[in-house]
C-alpha cells in the first residue's frame, strides 16, 4: 500500500438529519415513586455552567458508523459498515472487538489509527456517523408523567443537518410540568466516558423572557433530566408557565377537592368549561359560535373561580381574601398557595385566578367579619350562584319559591313573590326562618320598612333556603276566626234553606 505524505487526521461526516418524534415508549420498571427514589440517592454533585457541558456526539449501542481507511478500498464503502454492538464496542477485521462507547467520532478515528497501525504503515481513518442510535432519556421531579422515554431520529436530508431533541421537547413528551416545577434550576445529568456524570443547571425561564436558545439544551443518549419543586409559588409566572410549549396540556380534565364556604363541598373532575346556575346546581356556560365560517370555542384553562362554580358556588359568609390552594408536590410535601379573590373582583388582578393541577384541594375559610357592600361585590361574581332559593309562604299574592339573586334584601324578595295581599297580610313585620350551617334553626321577626336599604334589623340580606312567613292581619285573624265559630250554624242555615223552612 502506498505510504500517504498527510498527517494523520480525522474526518466527521454527518449525513442523519431531522428531529426525532416517532416513538415514545415509557418503562414499566421507572414508576414515579421508585425512580425518584433512586435520584434522591445518587451522590450530590455541582452543577456546572451551561457553557461547560459537553454537547459532542458520543457513539454508543445502536449507532451505524462506516469507517474509511485511505488506499484500503476494503475496509471503505460498503465494506466498511458497522454497527456498535448491545456492549459498546465494534468487531472489525485485523483489530477483533474494541469498546467504542462514550468515545466521540474524533476520538474513535484516532483510536482507530492507533489499532489499524500494526497493519498499515501511515493510516489514514475516518470515522462517519450514518444513523445516530435512539435517544434515550429519563425524566424526574415535577414532570405530569415522570420515567424513561425513548425518541428515534428520522433520516432527512444532508442539507438540512443533524437535529436532536431539546430539552423543551423532552418535557412535552412526557406530559409537560407541573405548577409545582422551578423551570429556573433544572438538572441535566450527562454520562462521561471518563469521570462520572457531568451535571448542569439550565435555566427555563431565561429561555421563555429571552428566548436563549442555549438554555433548550439539545439532549444525548442517557441524559437524566431533574425538574426540581419550586419553594415559592409566583403566580404571575404561573400563568405564564402554563402557556409554554413545555407545559401540561391544560385542555384536559383534572381531579380536585373543594372544601368550605361552598355550596356542594367535595371532589371533582374539573373541565376548563365549568359554570354555576342556581346555588348548589353547577351548569355549562361554555358556547361555541360559528363566525364566517370560523368555529370558535372558549375553552379556558381550569382555575381557582371554575373550581368554585363546578362546587355550586361560594356561600355569602364565604371569605374570598383568605383562599387556599393546598398542592402535593411530587416530593410527598404539601405546599400551600394563598389566593385573595377580592382583588379579583375589585382590581380585575388575573393573576389570583390561578391555574389548578391535578391533586390540588382548594379551602375556602369563612368571614369573620363581612360589610354589607362586600357582600354585594362578592354576591355578583361570576363564582357566585346565579341565584338563590327562598320559600315565601303567608299572606302574599304569589306564595311558593323564588329565585333571586344572591345577597338579595327581604324587601325584594317579598316584591318577587307579588308583594302583600292587601286586604290580608300584616304589613308591619314578617318571621324569618333560617337553616344555620350547624344544623340549627333560628326565628326572628323582622320589621318591614320599604324605605330602607339592605340592613340586618330591617332589610336583612337573604341566604340560600331562607324561608319568610308573611303573617295575618289582626282583622284577617278575628274574621277568619269568626268564619270558623259560625262555619257549623252557616250549614244548618244551609240546609234549612233547602227545604224551605
Amino acid at each position: 500500500m502506498a505510504d500517504s505524505k498527510h498527517n494523520l487526521r480525522s474526518v466527521v461526516g454527518l449525513t442523519l438529519l431531522g428531529i426525532a418524534t416517532v416513538g415514545t415508549v415509557p418503562v414499566s420498571l421507572a414508576t414515579t415513586p421508585v425512580f425518584q427514589k433512586q435520584q434522591a440517592a445518587l451522590p450530590p454533585v455541582t452543577a456546572l455552567p451551561l457553557s461547560s457541558i459537553n454537547e459532542a456526539y458520543t457513539l454508543g449501542a445502536g449507532d451505524q458508523i462506516q469507517l474509511d481507511i485511505f488506499d484500503a478500498p476494503e475496509f471503505s464503502g460498503q465494506n466498511g459498515r458497522f454497527q456498535v454492538l448491545v456492549d459498546g464496542t465494534l468487531n472489525l477485521p485485523l483489530v477483533g472487538s474494541l469498546s467504542v462507547k462514550g468515545l466521540t467520532l474524533k476520538q474513535a478515528s484516532n483510536l482507530l489509527s492507533e489499532k489499524f497501525l500494526r497493519f498499515f504503515k501511515r493510516p489514514l481513518t475516518t470515522v462517519t456517523l450514518l444513523a445516530p442510535r435512539p435517544v434515550s432519556v429519563s425524566i424526574a421531579g415535577e414532570i405530569n408523567r415522570p420515567g424513561s422515554y425513548t425518541v428515534s431520529l428520522a433520516q432527512q436530508n444532508i442539507s438540512s443537518g443533524t437535529q436532536f431533541p431539546t430539552l423543551t421537547s423532552a418535557l412535552k413528551l412526557a406530559g409537560g410540568i407541573t405548577q409545582a416545577a422551578d423551570v429556573r434550576n433544572i438538572q441535566i445529568r450527562r454520562p462521561q466516558r471518563v469521570g462520572g456524570n457531568q451535571t448542569v443547571t439550565v435555566d427555563l425561564w431565561q429561555f421563555l423572557q429571552t428566548g436563549d436558545r442555549q438554555q433548550d439544551l439539545a439532549l444525548r443518549d442517557g441524559d437524566s433530566i431533574l425538574i426540581p419543586t419550586a419553594t415559592n409559588v409566583n403566580l404571575a409566572e404561573s400563568a405564564q408557565l402554563a402557556d409554554a410549549t413545555f407545559a401540561a396540556d391544560q385542555g384536559q380534565p383534572i381531579t380536585i377537592a373543594v372544601v368550605g364556604e361552598v355550596f356542594r363541598p367535595g371532589s371533582y373532575t374539573v373541565t376548563s368549561d365549568a359554570r354555576t346556575g342556581t346555588a348548589g346546581i353547577p351548569g355549562v356556560s361554555t358556547q361555541t359560535t360559528v363566525t364566517q365560517g370560523v368555529n370558535q370555542t372558549t375553552n379556558p384553562l381550569p382555575t381557582v373561580t371554575r373550581a368554585l362554580q363546578v362546587a355550586g358556588g361560594i356561600k355569602p359568609m364565604a371569605d374570598i381574601r383568605r383562599i387556599q390552594i393546598r398542592r402535593l408536590t411530587r416530593s410527598g410535601e404539601e405546599r400551600s398557595i394563598d389566593v385573595n379573590l377580592q382583588r379579583l373582583i375589585k382590581d380585575g388582578d388575573l393573576r389570583q385566578d390561578t391555574i389548578l393541577q391535578t391533586g390540588d384541594t382548594v379551602v375556602i375559610p369563612t368571614a369573620t367579619n363581612l360589610t354589607p357592600a362586600e357582600a354585594s361585590e362578592i354576591a355578583s361574581a361570576s363564582f357566585s350562584p346565579d341565584t338563590i332559593r327562598i320559600n315565601v309562604v303567608g299572606e302574599v299574592k304569589q306564595p311558593g319559591v323564588v329565585q333571586v339573586p344572591p345577597n338579595t334584601p327581604l324587601n325584594q324578595a317579598l316584591l318577587a313573590a307579588g308583594g302583600f295581599d292587601p286586604r290580608r297580610a300584616r304589613k308591619k313585620s314578617v318571621d324569618l326562618i333560617r337553616l344555620n350551617p350547624d344544623g340549627t334553626v333560628t326565628k326572628r321577626e323582622v320589621s318591614i320598612d320599604l324605605a330602607r336599604g339592605i340592613n340586618d334589623q330591617t332589610n336583612p340580606a337573604l341566604r340560600n333556603n331562607d324561608i319568610i312567613v308573611v303573617g295575618r292581619s289582626g282583622l284577617t285573624s278575628f274574621t277568619d276566626g269568626l268564619g270558623t265559630v259560625l262555619s257549623p250554624f252557616n250549614s244548618i242555615f244551609s240546609i234549612l234553606n233547602i227545604f224551605g223552612l
